[in-house]
Formats: structure tokens, C-alpha cells, sequence
């Protein structure tokens, strides 16, 4: 046998095991979105156990082996959302119209009668809110466009009625009351938000936090006043408005205009608070705090504020978790690097876990657990990332970076496929968190606001620079790939830093800010000037940051992903990339990922398109040489 034909076959079989992987993890189907009965005896949740995001309800039993779960079949589009009313008659369901990002709002009766659709359609979108506490209405929101300002109503699910219920810029309704007098909203842009309470009798509305005050506030719960308290409506929020970091806040509020002063309820210097529920009674809160990207959950009793560590989670995050009206039962998704998204049970009085739905089985011993690697920007600021090395590995060889979404977003230890198929086929793979990214404080993510779009890029250079000093990276073989904003960093550092990077994958990442401004869904540009810049007062520095400016700079291979029906990023900014690219000869190619929106859900373009970023960074890379 030849040198070049033992090569060849050196080659093969990493990469043909990968490709391999790649196909099985695509059909390795998960649950997540919990939502229950107020018995806490059945359980909603989102699955893509059919290749595509369904709507399935389960019993819960928590000994002995659980009936089979049943779909509830609403479209073959695929459901992003779920949530059971209080009086568990209804089901309210969000729908991505024709699997796009704009999104139905469907109610359905969990035995699968009643369907519904009360709002929205392809060409326009409406937001699922929450359930009044009674379970007779729910919450739906258009957000702004031609020229209205965002609306949400009161949608009764026997009649399809929507009612009136608040108008703003940009709002999103957090809760509303049991009798639907109050409701908490938030308005305003990407982390320049403010809370009020809307008292709908009086109609008046009063700021929660101090005036002028902005930030992020992604829970509020109204719940009864605990014991002792003066005001008869107590207001619990997981904010950072004014704060270093995300935090447990609460304050009385009651009619008339009475508002009391928000009080720290519970907070960490160590972990930013991620979710935040509550029972019926405003006695118990259940609290699931963000460390470097691990989850810890407490409970929090409201009269004493003692506060109760959770153990043993069997996974290292949790998402989406709900406390049941009573406070005995949490019920959550769970997940971690060899594992798929499943729910769990917890009893909260004895402490026993209880996984309600199981995932197929993986081979586990071929998906690596990556490691929390600490290091510095060029500026010296704090960041991370989590490393996943091939197994095996001695000295530098083929890595690439991974550059996540938002970039509010944060890289975790969670489920990641495509990063696991790299891995298999011989390349290191580093998935940084730089500034911008969620988790790690106000300021951290407020460190890429704007003309602070570079520091970003450097952070990318820096984490490149990192895999070399570790001598997990040959300097020459570096890829850089990311989704989302995370394809926009990935140009970026391709037509701003030249030669450092030996190819690259975009997948659904904007190439021209000014034109993303100008193609994408109204409320997604309103919403994003705060992070990027205005499309008008702003326009040189977008014109400045846009890396299809500099396109003639991108000189080592490329692959661009895209999907058809992208309204968030849309198509066009991937089209005018690989066009300027074709149109100065350089190596690029396209998929086009049919039938998907900005988030790829169906279970056939998820395997094309791991199959596709494997087969080519190992191309590109010398997998094997």
C-alpha cells in the first residue's frame, strides 16, 4: 500500500465516523417546555420525537412505568411554545407559520378537540403571553409594524375574542393577576428596558423600579403579599436594572397607586438569576441561578427569605422549570453534553428526582464533556469558553471556534451535536463567550454596545490566540464558524483580520447591518438599535462594522448557510455575501436549508447541515493530515 493511500484511509475514518454520529444525533429527539396541570398530575411539553416540534401531553407518575405520551396534533408546522391554563381546561400553543419566524397563536383542549387558531398567520406575527391567574384567558401581543405600536389583548379560547388589554412601543406582558386587574409588562429596547404594573381599573400604571431606570427584566410574577406585608399584591422580578447582575427583586403594590420599594430579595456575586416561579399562594419561589453556565436551584420561602438549596440535578442545566400551583411538585428540562433535553420531576419536600420523559439512548462513550477554560481579552477583560478536544489529542492539530448567537445569548454545557461531530472527526473545538454574551454580569454584556462592536472582534482574535497558546491549535489550521450573530462574527473576523483564520462557516448571519435594518421584521430592528446602532443616526459606524464592505479581504474558503423562510436575518444577507464572494472568484459555498426559518427544527435539515459543516472544515482543515 502507498503513503498517499494509507493517508487516505487515515482520513476516511474519522471523518466517515463523524458523518456517521452526525446522522444518528440528528434523530436524537428531546423534550423541553414543560407546562402542568394544577394537580401537577399531567404534563405538557414540546418533543421532536416525529422530526419535528409537536405538542405531546404525559401522565406523571412518579412510580411504577408512565403511560406512552400522546401527540396533540395542531399543524405539521412545527410549535415553539406551550402552556396549560390554570383551570386546565385549554392549552395555548405558539405555531411557527409554515415553519418561518412569525408565529400563530393556536388553543386547544388537551384531549387534542377545540383546535383554534386566535391570532396571527404567515404574514403576521403574534406572540404567546401567559394565562391569567384564573385560566379563563390568555395573553396575546403584535408587535409593531406599519406604523402601529405593539399590542396585546385578552383572548378568550372558546369564542377566539380578543379584548383590549395594553398598548407600548415594544412591550411584552410578564403576568397578569388572578382577578385580571394588574398586569407587569416591560417595554422598551435590548437591554434598555423598564417594568411598570398596569392597575386596569383605574387605568393607570406605575414604574416597579426607580424612574428612568433601564435594563433586562425576564420574570415577573404577581403574587399575593406574604405574611406581615402591608401591601395586599406582592411583585417579584428577576432584573438587573440598576444592578450588577441579575437578581431577585420584590416590592407591595396595590390599588389607589400604592407602590412600595423594591427590595434584594436574594442575589450572588458568583451567578446571574435565570428563572424564577412561584406557587398559587406567593409562599414558596422556586429560583434556578446561572454559574459560568452550570445550573443551581434554590427554593425561597417569602416570609422567612430562607433560602434552601436543590441537589442533584441530574444534568448539568436546566431550562424552563415550573413549580406547581401547591409548591410540592417542580417539573423542568434538563440536559447536558451527552445528553438530549429531557423532564424531570421533583418533589420539593423530600428532594426525589424523577425523569417523566427518556430520550433515546447515545453512544455516549463517542460525545465529549468539554471543559470551562478561563482567559483574557486583549484588554485584559475576564472571558471563557468551553473546549472540547478530541479524545485522544496530542499537541496542535485542526480546531475551530464556535461563536453562539444574540449576542445576548451563552455558550453551555449543553446538548450540541454538530460540536460533537466535529470533535469525532479530529478537530478541537473552542466555544468562547465574548463580550456581549449573557451570564456574566450588566456590564459584560453591555460591553459590545455600539461603537464597541471592535472589542467583540478582538475577543474572536483572542480565543483564536488561546488554542495556540494551549497547543490544541496548528495556527494554520483554525477555522471560525457561528450562527446567528455568531455568522456575523465569523465574517466579521474574515474581512477585518485576514490571515488568521484558514476558512470559515456562516450560518444565517447578517453580512450588512444597514440592510439587515432595512429587510428585517420591524419590531427585530426597533428592538436591536440599542446593541448595533441606529439604521439612520448610526449609519457610518454600521456601514464601518458591515463585513460585506470588505469582502474583497475574505480570501480563505467559505460556507454560508441560510434558511429559506428567514425573516429575522433574512435570506438576502446571505445571497449578497455569496454573491460579491463568486463575483471575485474565492471558494465559497451556499446551502439553502428548505422549509426553515431562522431556527432549524426539522430533524432532515439539521442532519444536511451538520453532515455538510463536518465534510467541509475537514476538507478545508486537513482532517487527518
Amino acid at each position: 500500500m502507498s503513503a498517499h493511500e494509507s493517508t487516505g484511509t487515515a482520513v476516511a475514518a474519522p471523518l466517515d465516523a463523524a458523518l456517521t454520529l452526525a446522522g444518528e444525533l440528528a434523530g436524537a429527539w428531546g423534550s423541553w417546555r414543560p407546562t402542568m396541570t394544577p394537580d401537577a398530575r399531567q404534563v405538557a411539553f414540546l418533543s421532536d420525537r416525529s422530526g419535528t416540534p409537536q405538542v405531546w401531553v404525559q401522565e406523571v407518575v412518579l412510580d411504577g412505568p408512565a403511560p406512552p405520551a400522546r401527540r396533540i396534533h395542531l399543524s405539521d408546522d412545527p410549535v415553539v411554545s406551550v402552556s396549560w391554563a390554570a383551570d386546565s381546561r385549554w392549552l395555548a400553543c405558539a405555531v411557527a407559520a409554515g415553519g418561518g419566524v412569525r408565529t400563530e397563536v393556536w388553543v386547544v383542549r388537551p384531549d387534542g378537540t377545540g383546535a383554534r387558531r386566535i391570532a396571527g398567520e404567515a404574514h403576521e406575527h403574534a406572540e404567546l403571553g401567559p394565562w391569567t391567574r384564573s385560566g379563563h384567558r390568555v395573553v396575546v401581543t403584535f408587535p409593531p409594524t406599519g406604523g402601529r405600536r405593539s399590542r396585546a389583548f385578552l383572548g378568550d379560547p372558546a369564542t377566539g375574542r380578543l379584548d383590549p388589554l395594553a398598548e407600548g412601543d415594544l412591550i411584552h406582558v410578564l403576568d397578569v393577576s388572578q382577578e385580571e386587574r394588574f398586569l407587569v409588562l416591560v417595554d422598551g429596547e435590548r437591554g434598555q428596558q423598564f417594568a411598570v404594573v398596569v392597575d386596569r381599573l383605574i387605568d393607570e400604571h406605575q414604574p416597579l423600579l426607580p424612574h428612568g431606570a433601564t435594563g433586562s427584566t425576564d420574570v415577573a410574577l404577581l403574587r399575593p403579599a406574604p405574611a406581615g406585608d402591608t401591601g395586599p399584591v406582592y411583585v417579584y422580578l428577576a432584573s438587573d436594572v440598576g444592578l450588577p447582575r441579575r437578581q431577585l427583586l420584590g416590592l407591595p403594590f396595590g390599588p389607589n397607586g400604592y407602590r412600595g420599594e423594591p427590595q434584594t430579595l436574594a442575589a450572588r456575586d458568583d451567578a446571574e438569576l435565570e428563572f424564577v416561579d412561584a406557587d398559587d399562594a406567593g409562599t414558596l419561589l422556586l429560583l434556578v441561578w446561572n454559574a459560568a453556565g452550570a445550573s443551581e436551584l434554590e427554593l425561597f420561602d417569602t416570609s422567612t427569605r430562607e433560602r434552601t438549596p436543590l441537589h442533584g440535578l441530574p444534568g448539568l442545566v436546566a431550562t424552563d422549570p415550573v413549580l406547581s400551583r401547591d409548591g410540592r411538585s417542580v417539573v423542568l428540562g434538563v440536559e447536558g453534553p451527552q445528553r438530549p433535553r429531557e423532564l424531570w420531576h421533583l418533589d420539593t419536600g423530600s428532594g426525589r428526582w424523577t425523569r417523566i420523559t427518556h430520550s433515546p439512548d447515545l453512544p455516549e462513550r463517542e460525545l465529549v464533556v468539554p471543559t470551562l477554560v478561563s482567559y483574557s481579552g486583549r484588554d485584559g477583560l475576564a472571558l471563557t469558553g468551553w473546549l472540547y478536544r478530541p479524545p485522544g489529542a496530542d499537541g496542535p492539530g485542526p480546531a475551530a471556534l464556535w461563536l453562539h448567537g444574540g449576542p445576548e445569548a451563552q455558550e453551555r454545557p449543553t446538548f450540541v451535536p454538530m460540536l460533537q461531530a466535529l470533535v469525532a472527526a479530529g478537530i478541537t473545538v473552542l466555544a468562547p463567550n465574548v463580550r456581549g454574551s449573557s451570564g456574566f454580569g450588566r456590564e459584560f454584556v453591555h460591553a459590545d454596545d455600539l461603537e464597541k462592536r471592535w472589542d467583540a472582534f478582538d475577543d474572536v482574535l483572542a480565543s483564536a490566540e488561546l488554542l495556540v497558546e494551549r497547543q490544541d491549535a496548528d495556527p494554520a489550521r483554525i477555522a471560525v464558524t457561528g450562527r446567528s450573530y455568531g455568522g456575523y462574527l465569523t465574517l466579521a473576523a474574515l474581512a477585518f483580520s485576514p490571515g488568521v483564520f484558514a476558512a470559515g462557516v456562516d450560518i444565517c448571519g447578517m453580512s450588512d447591518l444597514t440592510t439587515f435594518y432595512r429587510d428585517t421584521e420591524p419590531w427585530i430592528g426597533a428592538a436591536a438599535v440599542s446593541k448595533y446602532g441606529h439604521p439612520e443616526r448610526d449609519r457610518a459606524l454600521l456601514e464601518e462594522i458591515s463585513p460585506l464592505h470588505r469582502a474583497e479581504e475574505i480570501d480563505v474558503p467559505l460556507l454560508v448557510v441560510h434558511g429559506e423562510l428567514d425573516t429575522n436575518v433574512p435570506l438576502g444577507e446571505a445571497l449578497q455575501v455569496v454573491a460579491a464572494l463568486r463575483a471575485l472568484e474565492r471558494d465559497v459555498e451556499y446551502l439553502q436549508l428548505a422549509g426553515e426559518g431562522h431556527d432549524y427544527r426539522r430533524e432532515e435539515s439539521k442532519r444536511e447541515l451538520w453532515q455538510r459543516v463536518v465534510t467541509f472544515l475537514a476538507a478545508r482543515l486537513g482532517v487527518g493530515s
